[in-house]
């Protein structure tokens, strides 16, 4: 029965279809101008200056003002140019199209980096026994105690210090009786007393020390926090073996990995923001003070060093250091570039392969542009050729302009063969790829699984969620590419989809859209890798068939991958959050 009534449905709506059209065409025959006597009929209105704007009516031009000129029966017209796309107002106010300027300004980019606070190495001394001996005792209780320069760490009997601490005593007490002599005696003794590893104080104290203590005191030669420990009271330790590890944390190096593409951004002196999880809601800023000339080859990386000063609080009466040694922290770095030309990121189409953007030319007529693109920051691109300051792009609706101009086949290059290979071009790929190594593959999961992330926070309606997983995927994309580096046929895929990170968006429908640009690219990159890989074999794909009023310039409907199910649908949450099915390989 529903399928009777469905049919007589469809049945009706050709027919009032047909109907209206038949209006439509027969009205339009009344508005131009009639064929009197021997004169040809006019077809209808055109602009000689601005072609796509037509009208069946004498007018004007709604972009120049100029008077439209008559088509008449047996002419074409003025062609529109390849590559302009022409849409009717009430087309444009439901695809929400929005323009705006290209400009040239400052390029503002945030680089994210996590890295490992770390002690300044320089800073760093271990001590040895200069002299084999017995610990009579050892007063450093526990890693991580504080000690300062001349502070006793332990107690030491050694037979040779012992005789040769007597032996500089004895002249020295003698040295006034004994002249020149005694007191050069005297001066070797104290030389050799300071290779055994006595400190000038300790020296000249010995001249005063009791006959029957035969012990020595072992000293902190610097001011700092224990470390390491190696040995305990009682213990017999040799000449050369390690005693205790001390590390001057009162400043500390804050290092991060900086990948390839980012090492063009970042100067020695600039500004890092430094937080971490063990400070939470506190921001600290030091500069840069050192970059590696030496790239990782393994993550094709540079080690990047923040110096830190570690500021003494006090906290419930208990004085302790703000950071701590080797702490995990994360850095944000605000980077610029002066004097460049811009264009927003939401103008720019397929950014990683052939970057085009849409010119808005006024009067709905729009031009696609290809465009070569430089550097890119949190909300635009550099434009090193292609775009002009003061020209306009379209910011929103660009997806459906160039669906349209596909349908239209008005893309650059419009004769049949550079469509055909354009098509090619634009085509996923079917063909299973050859299994990547395993580095490979495990940035390939880290990067899916972050845009997985991305699409569970779209889900749960959480906003904040989504913004922070997007400054998690920014990395994991660099690691991705840096993982593909040696397996060109998906390197070449990766490139060719797409796969950087939007910006920022202000509000869940904007990240929707921004999530539907990305899960383009990422979703065949998804299905790829369930061909080539068995553990991607559970992969899920759904498809919701009511996308369009999802956010601005949406498609009709709209397909999304999962790690698991059960499915959640990103593009309307919590209102319809299990809205679709499942699309089978």
């Amino acid at each position: 029965m529903k399928t009777i009534l469905w049919v007589l449905a469809v049945a009706v709506a050709a027919g009032l279809a047909g109907w209206r059209l038949g209006r439509g065409s027969h009205g339009q025959e009344h508005a131009v101008a009639p064929a009197k006597g021997g004169e040809r009929r006019v077809l209808f209105y055109q602009s000689a200056m601005h072609p796509w704007i037509k009208s069946d009516r004498p007018g004007s031009c709604t972009i120049c003002g100029m008077a439209l000129t008559p088509v008449y029966e047996g002419d074409t017209g003025i062609a529109v140019e390849a590559g302009v796309v022409s849409l009717a107002s009430n087309a444009m106010s439901v695809l929400h199209v929005r323009s705006e300027d290209v400009v040239r300004g400052t390029l503002v980019r945030t680089l994210r980096v996590a890295g490992v606070v770390n002690d300044d190495d320089s800073r760093r001394r271990v001590l040895s026994a200069t002299v084999a001996g017995r610990l009579e005792a050892v007063f450093v209780p526990a890693v991580g105690t504080e000690v300062v320069a001349g502070q006793p760490l332990a107690r030491l009997y050694s037979p040779m210090l012992l005789e040769a601490e007597r032996q500089y005593a004895a002249l020295a007490r003698g040295v006034g009786a004994g002249g020149t002599d005694a007191a050069g005696l005297r001066d070797a003794a104290a030389l050799r007393l300071r290779q055994l590893g006595l400190t000038e104080a300790q020296i000249a104290q010995l001249p005063g020390k009791e006959a029957a203590d035969w012990l020595s005191e072992i000293v902190s030669p610097i001011s700092g926090t224990v470390v390491e420990r190696f040995v305990y009271g009682g213990q017999y330790v040799m000449e050369g073996e390690k005693l205790f590890e001390i590390a001057d944390l009162s400043t500390l190096w804050f290092k991060f990995d900086a990948y390839e593409q980012d090492l063009p951004w970042l100067r020695v002196g600039q500004d890092v923001e430094v937080h971490s999880p063990a400070l939470p809601g506190r921001a600290l800023h030091a500069p840069i003070r050192f970059i590696d000339p030496t790239l990782s080859e393994m993550t094709r990386s540079a080690k990047v060093r923040v110096e830190l000063t570690n500021s003494v609080v006090v906290e419930d009466g208990v004085t302790n250091r703000l950071l701590r040694h080797r702490m995990y922290a994360e850095g944000r770095v605000r980077v610029e570039a002066r004097d460049v030309v811009l264009v927003p990121r939401s103008a720019v189409l397929s950014p990683s392969a052939r970057a085009v953007v849409y010119l808005d030319r006024g009067g709905g007529a729009y031009e696609q542009r290809e465009v070569r693109l430089g550097r890119f920051g949190d909300g635009a691109y550099e434009v090193l050729a292609g775009l002009a300051p003061g020209e306009r792009v379209v910011v929103n609706g660009n997806l459906m302009i160039d669906a349209q101009a596909q349908l239209n086949q008005v893309i650059s290059g419009v004769d049949s063969e550079s469509q055909s290979a354009l098509a090619t071009e634009a085509a996923p790929t079917q063909e299973a790829l050859p299994r990547p190594g395993d580095a490979a593959a495990a940035s390939l999961k880290g990067y899916l699984e972050g845009v997985d992330a991305l699409r569970g926070a779209l889900a749960s309606d959480d906003l904040a969620a989504y913004r922070v997983r997007l400054g998690a995927l920014e990395a994991r994309a660099r690691e991705l590419r840096s993982g593909l580096d040696k397996e060109p046929a998906w390197a070449g895929l990766a490139v060719r989809l797409g796969l950087d990170a939007p910006a920022s968006p202000a509000d869940l429908r904007e990240a929707r859209r921004d999530f539907h640009r990305l899960n383009a690219g990422a979703l065949e990159l998804a299905k790829a890798a369930r061909r080539a890989l068995t553990e991607f074999a559970s992969l899920k794909v759904y498809q919701c068939p009511m996308t369009a009023e999802a956010f601005d310039g949406a498609p009709s409907r709209a397909q999304w991958f999962q790690f698991a199910p059960p499915l959640r649908n990103p593009w309307f949450g919590a209102a319809m959050l299990d809205c679709g099915s499942e699309v089978k390989p």
